[in-house]
């Protein structure tokens, strides 16, 4: 199915008892039918590059239908609901959805609320309650910008099965197994919700990504994935790594920048025994799409969880459309 959050997860995200309170901040916002939308783009410092997101700082009082429409109406391959807060703990209640259906987590997201957040209450550390778990985010200013880093549910990975995960997936995606890094060998990885994680041997191969949408959107809707995890080692003695992260299942047709699938790539490398010591990885994406993005994965050998690093910057509210002209 489409990463819709089981009820047992919804529940997961009442234990805390969250005061209740209106947002009064309008900047940088839009209303459809009186709720304002904010929008972000995450993991860039450019308004053109990144990854954008919907955030929504006060949902108290929207339904899940109402909140699958606003995700629609926005656009963007996620929008955050803060549906709960508590500002003096600095705790929040966080739901997100695609234009399709709500996702457990999203990393890009999460980073743009806590932006959003941390322009409008003070820089410091931030707790949202998520469907997939407690997910703590630390903001600071960096030469004027806030920027975030969120710390993962612990991330882990598992090798995919051959015949029902790997050869349907090369497929959609016309590759051969030729194309694959033996290198990086072909897992799912969790974060948060599962990514089919598929290293490329060649450069070039990532960067014509040209795969059968309809088919890839059927076979993750059947085993549950969120996004497919593309990626390219730069260098053998490095690691960063270029990445494409196709979404049909969310409705698009290609995430520029997946905070989620970048923690969940974190368990992968450590399951891989590549995580020996203290490192960060840098994962560069949206470059093909012309929406570049950089995300920065701090691990550590005793810690199973992904920190992941990036900031965000505001986007202006789509024009309004032109009234129709008079008779």
């Amino acid at each position: 199915m489409d990463a819709i959050v089981p009820p047992c997860h919804r529940e997961a995200m009442t234990t805390h008892t969250f005061p209740t309170g209106r947002n009064p901040h309008p900047d940088n916002t839009e209303r459809p039918d009186a709720v304002e939308v904010l929008r972000y783009s995450a993991f860039t410092t450019d308004p053109a590059g990144g990854n954008p997101a919907g955030v929504v700082l006060d949902a108290a009082s929207l339904g899940d239908a109402r909140m699958l429409a606003l995700a629609a109406e926005v656009g963007y391959s996620e929008t955050a609901f803060v549906t709960a807060h508590d500002h003096a703990a600095r705790r929040y209640r966080l739901r997100y959805f695609s234009p399709r259906a709500e996702v457990a987590f999203c990393g890009h997201a999460t980073i743009a609320t806590a932006v959003a957040l941390a322009s409008r209450t003070g820089t410091g550390e931030l707790l949202f309650d998520t469907p997939a778990g407690e997910i703590r985010v630390g903001t600071g200013l960096v030469d004027g910008l806030v920027r975030a880093t969120l710390t993962s549910v612990p991330a882990r990975s598992r090798p995919a099965e051959d015949t029902t995960e790997v050869e349907p997936a090369l497929r959609a995606l016309r590759w051969t197994r030729d194309d694959l890094d033996d290198a990086l060998p072909p897992h799912i990885a969790f974060a948060g919700n599962d990514h089919l994680v598929l290293g490329v041997r060649i450069r070039a191969r990532l960067a014509a990504l040209d795969y059968d949408f309809d088919a890839l959107h059927d076979l993750m809707r059947d085993r549950g994935w969120t996004t497919v995890h593309l990626v390219h080692r730069v260098s053998p003695d490095r690691l960063d790594f270029d990445a494409r992260d196709p979404f049909p299942v969310g409705g698009v047709v290609e995430d520029p920048a997946t905070g989620a699938a970048a923690a969940a790539f974190g368990g992968y490398l450590r399951t891989l025994g590549l995580v020996s010591q203290p490192l960060r990885v840098h994962l560069r994406q949206g470059e093909d799409m012309g929406r570049p993005s950089d995300l920065y994965v701090d691990l550590h050998p005793d810690d199973p969880r992904a920190r992941v690093t990036g900031t965000a910057v505001p986007l202006p509210a789509p024009a309004a459309p032109a009234p129709a002209p008079g008779r």
